[in-house]
């Protein structure tokens, strides 16, 4: 008797948001092995692999890439290696869940799902049902294109290159990330929250010098000593003078949190904005922040960051100042959160100052720091309660 297994979106990993498969890692009829990556699954913007529940071979796939699934949803049926013939009894499998990794997503979504071979020798590479209609649809021969993919595969991205070329322009399709970013900010912004963006200007200069003091003496305990770590701490004070920042709108009431988590909105090149947590930042010193800071944006950087390091989040920070901007308004609110601080590019200003009762021109490190808040939650005077504290306790850091 033939035994199979299901193999199942892992409720740990997908429970409480919308995830889809990315691409399936093993053709049909390939054979796996247990705890071997079968498929890769995008949810809250990180790839998750789901390993095979046992060893066997892949009979079914269930759920092609792109296509949204459930947690607990049966993805594919693996038959087991001690089938002996007969009709198939299917049996579910309860260690679909394992422990997720993260893993790179490739530029062909539909890699793995099933395999076409079209050029002979060393060079042979296994093709996706979407490259396979490029292909046929335009008459190009596989062994004219170079391909990018694991092992010299061709992706869906190599046959639009090589038709792009000498044309004045071409199609990349959208990643899952990017289009889930996509309609993330969309809801956020035009269905969701009425934005309002407040502005305040703040001076860095005892920051800096707090930084310059202890730099080398963070960076000797393991962690580098950013300004981001600095507006972290300030953003407790913040949120301390007006909870309802730190916050959840529902019908019924606002839900005000008693921890504050916060969100780190952090560039990834080829995967969009990602937003790793820094958990109960209330109860972290300077050098714990930036310990934490470290940890996370290295993860984030290396397509490494579990769905839990980027769940939960109570309010957000973009340091867009990062690539050179001065003011960025509105930020687009990170839902179900009501308020996002923004922070420009720290430059030198010349400002007035005034020293022994007469006024002067000075040269100071300034940025450009705004609060943009869900106009539901809160008034404009509440957002410059919340600016006002942050950006004196920047202001006020002591040396030591």
């Amino acid at each position: 008797m033939a035994l199979s297994t299901e193999v199942r979106t892992p409720s740990d990993q997908t429970e409480g948001s919308r995830a889809q498969v990315i691409r399936w890692l093993k053709a049909l009829g390939e054979h796996v092995e247990q705890n071997e990556p079968l498929l890769e699954v995008e949810t809250d913007k990180v790839t998750v692999e789901i390993p095979a529940p046992i060893s066997g071979v892949l009979r079914e796939i269930l759920k092609e890439p792109n296509q949204e699934i459930a947690p607990g949803e049966v993805l594919g049926r693996i038959e087991s290696e001690e089938a002996q013939g007969g009709p198939a009894v299917t049996t579910e499998s309860a260690g679909t869940g394992g422990s997720a990794r993260v893993a790179h997503a490739d530029a062909d979504p539909h890699a793995g799902a099933r395999a076409d071979t079209r050029a002979a020798g060393p060079q042979a590479t296994r093709v996706s049902p979407a490259v396979r209609r490029l292909l046929d649809e335009h008459g190009l021969e596989l062994a004219a294109i170079e391909g990018s993919g694991e092992g010299g595969r061709v992706t869906v991205n190599d046959v639009l290159e090589h038709l792009a070329q000498g044309a004045s322009s071409r199609r990349v399709p959208h990643s899952a990330t990017r289009r889930r970013i996509a309609e993330h900010m969309v809801r956020s912004l035009l269905h969701t929250a009425p934005h309002v963006t407040t502005v305040f200007e703040a001076d860095f200069s005892a920051v800096l010098a707090h930084r310059e003091r202890h730099r080398e003496q963070y960076a000797g305990r393991g962690a580098p000593l950013t300004l981001t770590a600095y507006i972290l701490a300030a953003c407790v004070e913040g949120l301390r003078a007006v909870p309802e920042a730190n916050a959840r709108w529902t019908d019924e009431a606002l839900e005000l949190f008693d921890q504050i988590d916060i969100g780190i909105a952090t560039a990834v090149e080829d995967k969009g904005l990602i937003v790793p947590v820094v958990r109960n930042v209330a109860a972290l010193s300077l050098f714990e922040i930036a310990v934490e800071l470290q940890r996370l944006v290295g993860l984030a950087r290396e397509d490494r960051l579990t769905p839990a390091e980027v769940r939960g989040g109570t309010f957000t920070i973009s340091n867009h100042g990062v690539s050179g901007s001065l003011i960025a308004a509105p930020i687009v609110i990170n839902q179900p959160q009501v308020a996002i601080l923004g922070v420009g590019k720290l430059q030198k200003r010349a400002v007035v100052v005034e020293e022994s009762g007469a006024d002067r021109i000075a040269a100071r490190p300034r940025c450009f720091i705004t609060l943009t808040i869900d106009h539901r939650v809160m008034d404009g005077h509440r957002a410059n309660r919340f600016l006002e504290v942050l950006v004196q306790r920047l202001e006020s850091w002591p040396l030591e």
